[in-house]
């Protein structure tokens, strides 16, 4: 299928899923807590189809009766109006583009592409059921129409529907003459390997490499499978393969990077992922990656930068926001306000996921920084506190904060010296425990000691430490993500 104009429509990423997939660009990440973490790699399934052209193969509907050829002044019509379509689309006017295409299926409704791309623009405006919609007529006229069930499937594997994705690639598979289509032989092995069919991937995988030898994917794949299977060295020898032909994808950096952690070295993981941001700078799970990093290093205000850059790419980044919050907490001892931003941070997870443990305790103790935030703080621990996975010790400790903050809200602020003072002792405890000294990023080296080896990997832990805030809270282990 000829894909002329280069539009990432997903905004997603390139390379091995965050549990690992392949090759097309989609919107995963990894994240890192900010004491217990789990790396990730990009989610591989690729880049979303952009807009298909007018002039790219069009097959004609399998199980439609075909209709009478429009005449030619029609054709023309349609031609003239998908092209300006198009154009409309490029510069970023997506409602005089929907519009074009919907002129064009209204004079041919057998207009694959233009239906295609009529998803494609319901993807951008966030109007996925309407995304589907489309996906599914178009399928429904051609059931191997690749970027339709390249789109499809990554809607359904995003919503965790991965046995909906399976079916999906396995039909248009099953299309007479699609039989060998790499790109959904990738992405049907990566689902594979999401839901926890190792063997199935790996045999998919090289059935890929049986007709195309250096696909660069399908190593992938089959590499994230051996780190699945905690065969770290020979995934790191199928990643190998992987960048003699795709020197330039970040993702492979990212995942030596991955190797390097579960070897416990994390210079060299951190020079691979500053790797990887180097060579994309909009490649989000580099960027999560560092961040996770750095607060493994209690480095709070470069992850803080890492974790703002991966959401200004990724908004929609759940953990993300959570973990930015922890890098904005590790800052309070500095800087109150920074605590402050941080329950703030906190509410915006909770905003979406309303009883999220994690964000509940993390916001009342981060609002406990700052005396104009002291009532937020004290609702936020009262619910932290009445929540199950909250131990008998964590109660404990909330209620004497609870009890210290109701004090102070009866008494009168302190003098501004004494009140100074104060802030000058948590600066000196920050600092020493690094609260937000020089970043970790410029002092560990760069790509110099990485050997001439790649490997794919994705979710290892790095060791848990205590919080530095003194609060009590740990941030968790995210589950990983496709």
């Amino acid at each position: 299928m000829k894909t002329n104009h280069s539009i990432d429509i997903s905004s997603q990423l390139k390379g091995m899923g965050t549990t690992g997939m392949n090759g097309f660009r989609t919107k995963r990440m990894f994240l890192a807590g900010a004491f217990a973490f789990a790396f990730t790699t990009a989610c591989a399934t690729g880049p979303r189809p952009t807009p298909v052209a007018m002039n790219a193969v069009e097959k004609p509907a399998v199980t439609v009766p075909a209709a009478p050829p429009p005449t030619a002044a029609q054709k023309g019509d349609a031609d003239g109006q998908f092209a300006e379509a198009l154009k409309a689309y490029e510069a970023g006017d997506l409602d005089a583009a929907r519009k074009g295409f919907e002129a064009v299926v209204n004079q041919q409704p057998k207009a694959l592409n233009a239906r295609f791309n009529l998803g494609v623009i319901a993807e951008k405006q966030g109007r996925p059921a309407d995304a589907r919609v489309a996906y599914e007529q178009v399928l429904s006229l051609d059931p191997a129409h690749t970027p339709s069930v390249m789109n499809l499937g990554l809607m359904h594997r995003h919503s965790g529907q991965l046995d909906e994705s399976l079916a999906l690639y396995t039909k248009a598979l099953q299309t007479p003459g699609h039989e060998h289509d790499e790109p959904v032989l990738n992405a049907l092995a990566a689902t594979y390997r999401l839901a926890g069919k190792l063997d199935e991937a790996e045999a998919t995988g090289r059935r890929v490499l049986a007709r195309s030898k250096d696909n660069p994917e399908a190593y992938k794949t089959l590499a994230l499978v051996a780190y699945d299977r905690g065969q770290y060295r020979l995934a790191e020898l199928l990643v190998i393969n992987a960048r003699k032909v795709a020197q330039d994808d970040p993702a492979i950096s990212n995942t030596l990077g991955m190797i390097y952690l579960k070897m416990d070295d994390r210079p060299r993981a951190l020079a691979q992922f500053q790797k990887a941001v180097s060579l994309d700078d909009n490649f989000a799970p580099g960027h999560l990656n560092l961040g996770a990093l750095a607060l493994s290093y209690r480095d709070y205000a470069g992850a803080e930068k890492a974790f703002t850059k991966a959401l200004s790419l990724e908004p929609d980044g759940l953990e993300g926001q959570l973990y930015l919050a922890y890098a904005l907490d590790g800052q309070k001892g500095l800087d109150p306000k920074k605590g402050v931003a941080a329950g703030e941070a906190f509410e915006k997870v909770l905003a979406r996921a309303a009883d999220k443990p994690e964000a509940v305790c993390g916001a009342g103790w981060a609002y406990a920084t700052e005396r104009a935030a002291f009532e937020k703080a004290i609702a936020f621990l009262d619910r932290c506190k009445e929540l199950s996975s909250t131990t008998e010790q964590d109660k404990q400790l909330i209620t004497a904060k609870v009890n210290g903050l109701q004090n102070m809200l009866k008494n009168p602020p302190p003098a501004p010296a004494a009140t100074a003072e104060a802030e000058g002792e948590e600066k000196k405890d920050a600092a020493a425990t690094g609260g937000a000294g020089s970043s970790v990023m410029n002092q560990l080296p760069q790509d110099t000691s990485a050997p001439e080896q790649e490997a794919p990997a994705e979710e290892p832990a790095v060791p848990a430490s205590d919080d530095a805030s003194g609060n009590g809270q740990t941030a968790p282990t995210p589950a990983p993500t496709p």
